[in-house]
């Protein structure tokens, strides 16, 4: 499949569909696999453009200290390699915060913007879990930290229901896993992130959408995005938490279409 040169280093990315360009921005893990049980659907309505990070999946590993900033630049060079003049834009997680700079930074470049299970800064809930990951990562490796990490990522009913599939899951991550001192940076580099003092100013159509039940961004972080984005929608959704576009995707997914379309 796919991989494209931004300049100083390629990019994996798949397509999808045919349409108006929508861009779908993954998390800290950087890979859009995730986006699997969405992506079809979403397809029968848009262009999809889903990409791997920068040092993750597919893409080059570029050894440098990573910032957001530096991710979100990364996505306006593959806009500009595929020619894409102006796109809507979902980013979860590290992605809506990637997708807030490009807001701020590049307001041409977006027609509606999805802000999904984000974080404005890092508060002491937010570096509380960051910091622990970071430790697991540090001083026990890849396996305990993919491990460690899952419990807040995954609803308890939902990792129940399905513990073959999230150990198949974890296997996987383990197995594909960066080199540590990248997702170190990119940990850094998240826990630096705050544009809060540019929300005011996006002035692309915006949804912000979380989970009720998600503890690691909780829905206060989006509350605080929609009150500060004029005219932004906010959309919780009952269950899911983190990944909820992985345990619960037909409501994501209809959110989505709804505001997309609307």
């Amino acid at each position: 499949m796919p991989r494209i040169s931004i300049g100083d280093c390629s990019l994996y990315y798949e397509e999808y569909g045919a349409g108006e360009p929508l861009l779908m921005v993954p998390g800290l893990g950087g890979t859009f696999s995730g986006f699997a049980k969405i992506i079809p659907g979403l397809a029968k309505h848009y262009r999809v453009i889903a990409h791997d990070h920068r040092g993750c999946g597919q893409s080059d590993k570029t050894l440098m200290t990573y910032s957001v900033d530096q991710m979100a630049s990364d996505v306006i060079k593959l806009m500009d390699a595929l020619k894409i003049d102006s796109a809507h834009y979902l980013g979860h997680s590290t992605g809506g915060a990637m997708g807030q700079t490009i807001a701020i930074e590049h307001p041409a470049r977006l027609r509606k913007l999805i802000l999904s299970a984000t974080w404005t800064h890092n508060d002491a809930h937010f570096s509380r879990s960051f910091e622990a990951r970071r430790a697991l990562l540090q001083h026990l490796g890849p396996a305990d930290y993919t491990r460690g990490s899952n419990p807040g990522l995954w609803p308890g009913w939902w990792a129940t229901a399905n513990e073959a599939l999230l150990a198949e899951l974890e296997a996987q991550q383990i197995a594909t896993f960066p080199p540590t001192e990248i997702v170190l940076s990119r940990i850094d580099a998240i826990m630096r992130f705050d544009r809060r003092a540019g929300l005011a100013t996006i002035k692309a159509p915006t949804m912000a959408i979380v989970a009720a039940e998600d503890c690691l961004t909780p829905p206060y972080f989006s509350e605080a995005i929609a009150k500060a984005i004029p005219g932004a929608v906010l959309k919780i959704l009952p269950r899911g938490a983190h990944f909820l576009y992985q345990t619960d995707p037909q409501p994501y997914e209809d959110a989505v279409l709804t505001f997309l379309r609307g």
